[in-house]
């Protein structure tokens, strides 16, 4: 299948890549990055696989624009960022920011994307969401929001397009460690006044009874059976792998 992934230049994304590409799918890498993706995307292709590499900014609608036409069975909405602070000291600026990347941009490349799927009679939607989708952590206001947000725009996309074989389905592990959770700790660590072990210790993995970051391969491994035959009915369901976090 060919897989549209953003934010695909590092982290999560990345790791999605590389592992979608081993299972024989043609991944269209984009990144804000040119060179970021272009790195993933030779990767890929040094492996044996199949990949293209395109810059893409999801808070811009003139480079979404850009993709009509682009044929894709399979999106997963992954661009992501971060800032942690007092909602009395978040900059509006950079919490609109994360608003418009991780929540308007998922919404708006979906719905670019949307009339191509229609037209083959299938498509694939997958939201890359958070333990945070469904819980708060404080400090974390603009994300918090942005990534509840895809729950419900999850789920009103699932009733659009149930007419047609296309699903959405938003994915929500808690602390993957990526570049992004590595900049987290840090500035927990500066928030809290405590070191960055304990933010680990006692903030990340202290709520998940098995106490271990989540893996690329679990993640890649839900996406896969998303993507499959086997998940026809599933659509507009989220899917936790929070380690037993919210078993509490």
């Amino acid at each position: 299948m060919r897989v549209l992934i953003t934010g695909a230049g590092s982290g999560i994304g990345k790791g999605l890549a590389l592992a979608l590409a081993t299972e024989g799918h043609t991944i269209l890498v984009t990144d804000l990055r040119q060179q970021a993706a272009d790195d993933v995307a030779r990767e890929i292709q040094a492996s044996g696989g199949e990949a293209r590499a395109l810059a893409l900014d999801v808070s811009d609608h003139g480079s979404i624009e850009a993709l009509n036409g682009e044929p894709v069975d399979v999106l997963i909405n992954n661009a992501g960022l971060q800032h942690v602070a007092p909602l009395e000291d978040f900059p509006p600026e950079k919490f609109d920011q994360l608003i418009q990347v991780m929540l308007t941009g998922a919404a708006m490349l979906t719905r670019a994307l949307l009339s191509g799927m229609r037209q083959q009679g299938f498509g694939r939607i997958i939201n890359v969401g958070s333990i945070h989708a469904l819980v708060a952590s404080p400090y974390k206001s603009a994300y918090v929001a942005a990534k509840h947000g895809l729950l419900g725009f999850s789920k009103v996309v699932a009733l659009e397009t149930a007419d047609t074989d296309i699903t959405i389905n938003t994915v929500c592990p808690s602390y993957v460690l990526t570049p992004l959770v590595e900049q987290q700790i840090a500035a927990q660590a500066r928030a809290n006044g405590i070191s960055e072990q304990d933010v680990i210790d006692e903030i990340m993995l202290k709520p998940m009874p098995k106490g271990a970051f989540i893996s690329i391969e679990e993640l890649a491994g839900v996406c896969q059976f998303l993507i499959s035959p086997a998940a026809r009915n599933m659509t507009g369901q989220t899917i936790t792998l929070d380690g037993g976090w919210t078993a509490r």
